[in-house]
């Protein structure tokens, strides 16, 4: 008899040990950053940044944070952004690229060897043994699998295939009306090539890129509204365009 009873207890006892589980220590959570130290916390950020668990690549930027970025979200964060990418553009418009990477390089030493030696002072004089101060990222696993690799070919087929239909159709003249559009977009090109060079295409496309965005979300009724008459008026002009042209008309007709 007494067997069932204990056989009845155990249910009990085994769900109040298996729902407690113990706290670790410092009073967070398992696993959290203040029970692993600093070094160990350093080291679990930086491989949770680099490597993922699951078997989808690693996507650095999302669309809402270039969303964010692009619209001032954080003035800090894109003025950082801007202000860099502005002064290489500019460095690249002024200085041949092997100065500007050179340049670059020797920069990013000279700061990393000052740390380094200014932590190497700092512990010998305190008599400390923290051991390097980079180690949490030099021993981050930054190695691409062959899966990870795949997949980045995979994405990256899927708009070179795209591309290349897009190529075949216009130099062919499977649409007359897009293969037309495209010779006068180039003969404008040959124009904007004779004014501008690449770098300073690239430094234009970046002042828009950041300014436009915020412009149009602040006046966002006005510009539609002369944006919607536009192109109204350019849909009329091609239409008349594409009924004066026969191949077109009969294409339609059909």
């Amino acid at each position: 008899m007494a067997e069932p009873s204990a056989a009845t207890q155990s249910p009990s006892v085994s769900s109040s040990s298996s729902g407690a589980e113990p706290s670790a220590p410092g009073g967070g959570s398992p696993g959290s950053c203040p029970a692993l130290g600093a070094k160990s916390c350093g080291s679990s950020c930086a491989d949770s940044f680099v490597s993922s668990s699951s078997s989808q690549p690693v996507s650095l930027f999302s669309t809402s944070q270039v969303h964010d970025l692009i619209f001032w979200r954080d003035v800090k964060k894109t003025g950082f952004v801007f202000g860099t990418t502005l002064i290489m553009l500019l460095s690249l418009a002024a200085f041949s690229v092997i100065s500007v990477v050179s340049y670059l390089i020797l920069a990013l030493l000279s700061v990393t060897i000052s740390f380094r030696v200014y932590k190497s002072v700092i512990q010998a004089v305190q008599k400390s043994e923290e051991g390097h101060p980079f180690k949490a990222y030099l021993d981050v696993d930054i190695t691409l699998s062959s899966e990870a690799f795949h997949n980045y070919v995979n994405a990256a087929m899927v708009h070179i295939n795209r591309a290349l239909k897009l190529i075949i159709r216009l130099f062919l003249v499977e649409d007359l009306v897009d293969s037309l559009k495209l010779a006068v977009f180039m003969w404008l090109m040959t124009y904007v090539g004779a004014v501008f060079n690449g770098i300073t295409l690239l430094i234009l496309a970046e002042l828009l890129i950041f300014s436009v965005p915020i412009v149009y979300e602040k006046y966002k009724t006005q510009i539609d509204h002369y944006v919607g008459i536009a192109r109204d008026q350019t849909k009329s002009i091609v239409e008349k365009i594409q009924a004066k042209l026969p191949g077109v008309a009969k294409k339609k007709a059909e």
